[in-house]
């Protein structure tokens, strides 16, 4: 069993120095390494500035900031970031060509202790594993971001992983304070994105099949499906480009997973990726660029989510009977990953299983088998 002492994240972006800090502020040792200087120097310059945000709120003290910034040095040089590392956590951006890249030179200068893990969203595990020398010692951590403040992390074995390096990634994430998931099988999409992006692109094609406004199916999911902000205003918030790369990626392993909507395909070509450029779903050129979008229950109770809440659980229900997670770890991602106060169950009963499914059995009959109801929720639904 490794013990996890210094920690080498490769990518100094949003997530990789986010990982840092929380990492750091556990006790950990960390390297932070990107290709260049200036880039380690804006990734340092924007831990500071978060860790005296946390001074002023009064959530730490002047000297654990001190003692958090101290303990991760920032490095170029890749051989000298992996001197030594028990851990190396690879935050690059969503590109399989430029990991592919990464992991070959990593390769020539990793220690035998090392194991590995990636912070991919989208991209199987197996696959990343499959670019090393130890695919039995690879995993995946899916943070969320922003990585300070989001608690969840998907842990995710590929079909190689050993139950060590399981455990001992399921013992850190819990160390360094956060909750972790354990997603059993590499499956595309992983849990919540399994989730989420098949529901972007199914919103979509409900603002054209029923003649609807994006305030009031945005106001139905959130007062009536009890999520924390509506569909496309959390498109917006997470990037329409993040979710476009992500439905590719999910698109292009499995058919099944995503019906995809061409309205995405035309935002992301548009450059239109939500709050990040000030336009994506909604227009955010205003004053207020991070406002949040005024919905209301009165503009709820023009729209019938049933469409929404049945994809929801359909996929919930695929997970669950194609043994990814347990019901309980299911509820926990997405409470914790996507903000919703109700299980997909939950909520499915309280529109009604048998309309659920009968929902999914219309679509199904009119746009093709992405809609067809799986087996799980067929037996639910007879009680």
């Amino acid at each position: 069993m490794t013990t996890i002492n210094k920690i080498t994240i490769l990518g100094s972006g949003v997530m990789g120095h986010g990982i840092a800090q929380v990492a750091s502020a556990a006790g950990y040792n960390i390297v932070l390494r990107d290709i260049e200087q200036t880039l380690l120097e804006n990734a340092m310059n924007k831990i500071k500035w978060s860790l005296g945000k946390l001074v002023e709120k009064q959530k730490i003290s002047q000297d654990d900031a001190n003692s958090v910034y101290g303990r991760i040095t920032p490095v170029v040089d890749l051989k000298k970031a992996l001197q030594d590392s028990d851990l190396l956590i690879e935050a690059v951006p969503e590109d399989l060509e430029l990991k592919k890249k990464v992991y070959a030179e990593v390769e020539k200068y990793v220690e035998d202790k090392t194991l590995y893990a990636s912070n991919t969203s989208t991209l199987p595990i197996g696959e990343l594993a499959s670019l090393t020398s130890r695919p039995s010692r690879f995993i995946g951590l899916h943070f969320f971001n922003p990585p300070q403040l989001m608690p969840l992390v998907e842990v995710i074995p590929s079909r190689f992983t050993d139950n060590d390096t399981v455990s001992i990634t399921l013992d850190l994430i819990k160390k360094i304070g956060k909750d972790p998931v354990l997603c059993k099988k590499d499956v595309v999409g992983f849990i919540v994105n399994r989730i989420f992006i098949p529901l972007v692109h199914e919103a979509a094609y409900c603002l054209e099949r029923d003649n609807a406004k994006m305030t009031q199916i945005d106001s139905a999911v959130k007062f009536k499906m009890a999520a924390p902000m509506g569909i496309f205003e959390l498109a917006d918030y997470t990037g329409l480009d993040v979710i476009h790369k992500a439905s590719n990626e999910m698109a292009s392993r499995d058919k099944k997973v995503i019906n995809p909507n061409p309205l995405i395909e035309r935002l992301f070509s548009e450059k239109k990726f939500g709050q990040k450029s000030g336009t994506g779903f909604y227009d955010y050129s205003g004053e207020d660029k991070y406002g949040r979008i005024k919905l209301s229950e009165t503009e709820a109770e023009n729209y019938d989510p049933i469409t929404l809440v049945a994809i929801v659980a359909n996929n919930a229900a695929w997970l669950l009977s194609n043994g990814v997670c347990d019901r309980n770890d299911l509820d926990k991602a997405l409470r914790l990953g996507m903000g919703f106060k109700k299980s997909p169950f939950t909520l499915a009963e309280e529109f009604g299983l048998k309309r659920v499914v009968s929902t999914l059995e219309s679509l199904s009959n009119k746009y093709g088998e992405f809609y067809e109801p799986d087996i799980l929720l067929k037996k639910m639904s007879l009680g």
